[in-house]
């Protein structure tokens, strides 16, 4: 029966890897229809070398800064209990390799291949694992601290803080240092609409990692034996709630419908295991709401050039998941119990705080260096004649 156990776990866990993998894929055809189309094939090649940069960096050194565990050991002794030491640093790897996979939404159609991948190493390499650290390995003592000062630790079942509000914190600043694209903002004030290139694709990244999110979420459980069906109910709710609030608010706009579902999943994920499926679709439709009015601001009034709305979107969605897990986490509002609003507060502005700061010192170092953004011609060409010397329809290019 142990060796039964064993067996079920590693499976249960390595399908969450594969389903979560997939959501890779939903990131790099979000990105590839928001973009316009000169910049095609530059989204879908960076998700693909970011994945695969993440995945060495963190092997090597991420998943031991917040594990404490390496693999320089014999196969013999990796391959014990199934390898289950192996696949979950797999499904744990999918979750590090989203982080530049957020950021890459965001800088899109402007910034420099190389430096984005230093960018990378060094944000899946230690920033990132610093705060999973904390926040899923009790690393440092910041949990048996927090739970000193209120009662309770802070809980992120699936990462609406770890994952998604440090990607989007991360985001912010190097969309900042990189100021937006040529044109978009012109002297006169007026606004120029840089439309997607393709909604199909657009739809179909959503759905693609809307899909994968069960992996992502219910998948958090990490053994058979924890599996929760409320997880999944909650997933379910958060995402149909992010949808419909998008819908209303965003006037029947595609590209607001689509990235619903993604706001809602994004702030269920913290406190998806304790939710009651009423609170958990309040949750997305809240977090909906946060992403159309704040994509808005930020796009119009503000004049930040955050292509996909990913600090909206990850960052912003995801500090209120941080929250909310607190919120309707409690008995009070019909849920499990064992939170506090206090440890939610102060685990979510830890890592907001850590996010923006290394965020802010990786890319302006980078800017200062190597230097962050394409030159006025090669923006003009596009990302993918510029970087890949290809178009995305290279035969109906040359035909022209």
């Amino acid at each position: 029966m142990e060796a039964l156990k064993q067996g079920a776990d590693a499976l249960f866990i390595l399908l969450g890897g594969i389903m979560v993998l997939a959501m890779h894929a939903g990131f790099a055809f979000l990105e590839l229809g928001t973009v316009r189309k000169k910049n095609q094939v530059n989204a879908l090649v960076k998700i693909l070398v970011d994945f695969s940069v993440s995945t060495v960096v963190y092997f090597l050194v991420g998943y031991t800064v917040a594990y404490g565990t390496g693999f320089m050991v014999g196969a013999e002794q990796l391959a014990e209990r199934n390898g289950y030491e192996l696949v979950k640093f797999f499904f744990l790897l999918t979750f590090a390799a989203a982080i530049p996979a957020i950021i890459s939404g965001g800088i899109a159609e402007r910034a420099r291949f190389w430096p984005q991948l230093i960018a990378t190493a060094v944000i899946v390499g230690f920033v990132y694992p610093v705060f999973e650290g904390v926040a899923w390995n009790q690393a440092w003592g910041i949990q048996a601290w927090i739970k000193a000062m209120t009662g309770a630790e802070f809980h992120d079942f699936a990462g609406s803080v770890v994952v998604h509000a440090v990607g989007g914190w991360l985001a912010l600043p190097a969309v900042l240092l990189l100021g937006a694209r040529a044109n978009r903002y012109r002297k006169d004030g007026s606004i120029s609409a840089h439309p997607p290139s393709n909604i199909p694709f657009l739809a179909l990244g959503a759905w693609i990692l809307t899909v994968g999110w069960f992996g992502f979420n219910v998948m958090s459980a990490q053994t058979l034996d924890k599996i929760s069906g409320l997880v999944a109910v909650n997933s379910l709710m958060a995402m149909v709630g992010g949808t419909l609030a998008a819908l209303l608010l965003g006037k029947n706009d595609p590209g607001f419908i689509h990235n619903g579902p993604l706001a809602g999943l994004v702030a269920v994920c913290a406190g998806s295991d304790l939710m009651h499926p009423i609170g958990a679709l309040v949750v997305g439709a809240v977090a909906g709401a946060i992403f159309v009015s704040m994509f808005t601001l930020t796009q119009n009034k503000w004049k930040i050039d955050d292509v996909l709305g990913v600090w909206p979107l990850h960052g912003l969605c995801g500090t209120w998941g941080g929250l909310a897990a607190g919120i309707f986490g409690a008995k009070a509002l019909g849920g499990i119990g064992g939170v506090s609003l206090s440890a939610q507060l102060i685990g979510t502005l830890i890592g907001v705080g850590w996010a923006a700061a290394c965020g802010t010192l990786v890319y302006a170092v980078l800017k200062a260096t190597l230097g962050l953004r394409l030159s006025q011609e090669e923006e003009f060409d596009g990302a993918d004649l510029s970087i890949h010397r290809i178009g995305a329809t290279p035969e109906r290019e040359v035909n022209w």
